[in-house]
Protein backbone atom coordinates (compact mmCIF):
# COMPACT_ATOMS: atom_id res chain seq x y z
CA UNK A 1 0.00 0.00 0.00
CA UNK A 2 0.82 3.41 0.21
CA UNK A 3 1.50 6.54 2.70
CA UNK A 4 0.25 9.99 2.65
CA UNK A 5 2.03 12.63 4.20
CA UNK A 6 0.64 16.21 4.99
CA UNK A 7 3.54 18.50 5.40
CA UNK A 8 1.88 20.64 7.92
CA UNK A 9 -1.87 21.04 6.60
CA UNK A 10 -3.75 23.96 7.51
CA UNK A 11 -7.42 23.37 6.57
CA UNK A 12 -9.05 21.16 8.80
CA UNK A 13 -11.52 19.96 6.63
CA UNK A 14 -8.72 18.67 3.79
CA UNK A 15 -7.38 16.69 6.51
CA UNK A 16 -10.44 14.76 7.33
CA UNK A 17 -11.33 14.60 3.59
CA UNK A 18 -7.82 12.93 3.05
CA UNK A 19 -8.37 10.49 6.11
CA UNK A 20 -11.56 9.12 4.68
CA UNK A 21 -9.47 8.51 1.28
CA UNK A 22 -6.82 6.38 3.56
CA UNK A 23 -9.95 4.66 5.28
CA UNK A 24 -11.03 3.49 2.04
CA UNK A 25 -8.04 2.95 0.60
CA UNK A 26 -5.77 1.32 2.75
CA UNK A 27 -3.58 4.35 2.55
CA UNK A 28 -1.43 5.14 5.83
CA UNK A 29 -1.60 8.92 6.58
CA UNK A 30 1.29 10.81 8.18
CA UNK A 31 0.55 14.20 9.54
CA UNK A 32 4.09 16.19 10.21
CA UNK A 33 3.49 19.09 12.98
CA UNK A 34 2.78 21.89 13.58
CA UNK A 35 -0.89 21.31 12.14
CA UNK A 36 -2.75 24.53 11.86
CA UNK A 37 -5.38 22.55 13.91
CA UNK A 38 -6.43 20.38 16.42
CA UNK A 39 -7.70 16.84 14.87
CA UNK A 40 -10.17 16.82 17.49
CA UNK A 41 -11.76 20.54 15.95
CA UNK A 42 -15.45 19.29 14.34
CA UNK A 43 -14.71 20.58 11.31
CA UNK A 44 -11.58 17.70 10.79
CA UNK A 45 -14.74 15.28 12.33
CA UNK A 46 -17.14 16.10 10.14
CA UNK A 47 -15.16 15.36 6.79
CA UNK A 48 -13.77 12.25 8.03
CA UNK A 49 -17.14 11.03 9.57
CA UNK A 50 -16.39 7.98 11.57
CA UNK A 51 -13.83 7.20 9.33
CA UNK A 52 -11.54 8.94 11.93
CA UNK A 53 -11.01 5.63 13.93
CA UNK A 54 -10.05 2.82 10.98
CA UNK A 55 -8.01 5.43 9.38
CA UNK A 56 -4.01 4.95 10.27
CA UNK A 57 -2.68 7.86 11.22
CA UNK A 58 0.95 8.72 12.52
CA UNK A 59 1.42 12.39 13.91
CA UNK A 60 5.61 13.23 13.47
CA UNK A 61 6.86 16.38 15.54
CA UNK A 62 8.74 17.33 12.52
CA UNK A 63 10.02 16.36 9.16
CA UNK A 64 13.45 15.04 10.51
CA UNK A 65 11.34 12.46 12.77
CA UNK A 66 8.91 11.52 10.20
CA UNK A 67 12.07 11.26 7.55
CA UNK A 68 13.47 8.81 10.44
CA UNK A 69 9.58 7.01 10.56
CA UNK A 70 9.62 6.45 6.53
CA UNK A 71 13.54 5.60 6.33
CA UNK A 72 14.37 3.42 3.01
CA UNK A 73 10.81 4.67 1.31
CA UNK A 74 10.79 6.25 -1.68
CA UNK A 75 9.28 9.55 -1.24
CA UNK A 76 7.56 11.61 -3.86
CA UNK A 77 6.97 15.61 -3.33
CA UNK A 78 3.89 16.94 -5.25
CA UNK A 79 4.75 20.61 -6.19
CA UNK A 80 3.36 22.79 -8.73
CA UNK A 81 6.76 23.36 -9.37
CA UNK A 82 8.30 19.87 -10.48
CA UNK A 83 7.82 19.63 -14.01
CA UNK A 84 7.07 15.51 -14.35
CA UNK A 85 3.51 14.84 -14.27
CA UNK A 86 2.08 12.74 -11.57
CA UNK A 87 1.12 9.79 -14.61
CA UNK A 88 4.72 9.69 -15.45
CA UNK A 89 5.84 7.93 -12.14
CA UNK A 90 6.23 4.58 -12.15
CA UNK A 91 4.67 3.60 -8.48
CA UNK A 92 5.53 1.21 -6.21
CA UNK A 93 4.04 0.06 -3.00
CA UNK A 94 5.38 1.27 -0.21
CA UNK A 95 5.94 4.42 -1.75
CA UNK A 96 5.08 7.94 0.30
CA UNK A 97 3.50 10.39 -1.41
CA UNK A 98 4.37 13.80 0.43
CA UNK A 99 2.20 17.13 0.19
CA UNK A 100 2.96 20.75 1.64
CA UNK A 101 0.37 23.21 3.19
CA UNK A 102 -2.60 24.40 1.37
CA UNK A 103 -1.32 28.13 1.49
CA UNK A 104 2.20 27.66 0.51
CA UNK A 105 3.25 24.30 -0.70
CA UNK A 106 6.12 22.38 0.09
CA UNK A 107 9.11 24.16 1.22
CA UNK A 108 11.78 25.16 -1.54
CA UNK A 109 14.71 23.62 0.56
CA UNK A 110 12.61 20.39 1.16
CA UNK A 111 12.50 20.37 -2.94
CA UNK A 112 15.82 20.87 -3.58
CA UNK A 113 16.84 17.62 -1.16
CA UNK A 114 14.92 15.36 -3.23
CA UNK A 115 16.35 13.70 -7.02
CA UNK A 116 14.36 15.45 -9.26
CA UNK A 117 12.51 12.21 -10.67
CA UNK A 118 10.71 12.46 -7.22
CA UNK A 119 8.85 15.36 -7.91
CA UNK A 120 5.85 15.79 -9.41
CA UNK A 121 2.85 18.22 -10.33
CA UNK A 122 -0.39 17.51 -11.66
CA UNK A 123 -1.28 19.43 -14.69
CA UNK A 124 -3.61 22.63 -14.92
CA UNK A 125 -4.00 25.60 -16.90
CA UNK A 126 -0.84 27.69 -17.03
CA UNK A 127 -2.74 30.34 -15.06
CA UNK A 128 -3.99 27.90 -12.26
CA UNK A 129 -2.53 28.54 -9.27
CA UNK A 130 -2.98 25.01 -7.05
CA UNK A 131 -6.43 22.57 -7.09
CA UNK A 132 -7.55 21.69 -3.67
CA UNK A 133 -5.50 19.69 -1.24
CA UNK A 134 -7.54 16.64 -1.02
CA UNK A 135 -8.26 17.03 -4.39
CA UNK A 136 -4.86 16.08 -5.22
CA UNK A 137 -4.01 13.93 -2.73
CA UNK A 138 -7.07 11.49 -4.21
CA UNK A 139 -5.99 11.99 -8.17
CA UNK A 140 -2.54 10.96 -7.40
CA UNK A 141 -3.35 8.16 -4.86
CA UNK A 142 -5.98 6.50 -7.41
CA UNK A 143 -3.00 6.79 -10.29
CA UNK A 144 -0.97 4.75 -7.91
CA UNK A 145 -3.10 2.26 -6.76
CA UNK A 146 -4.49 1.93 -10.35
CA UNK A 147 -0.67 1.21 -11.29
CA UNK A 148 -0.65 -1.44 -8.68
CA UNK A 149 -4.25 -3.12 -9.97
CA UNK A 150 -5.84 -1.34 -7.34
CA UNK A 151 -5.03 -4.29 -4.62
CA UNK A 152 -7.37 -5.60 -2.14
CA UNK A 153 -10.09 -3.13 -3.43
CA UNK A 154 -13.24 -4.21 -4.92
Amino acid sequence: MFDIALYQPEIPPNTGNIMRLCANTGCRLHLIHPLGFSLDEKQVRRAGMDYRDIAVVQEHESFAAFNLAIQGKRVFALSTKASTHYSDAVFEAGDVLLFGPETRGLPEALLLSLPEELKLRVPMLPDSRSLNLSNTVAVVVYEALRQQQFPSLG
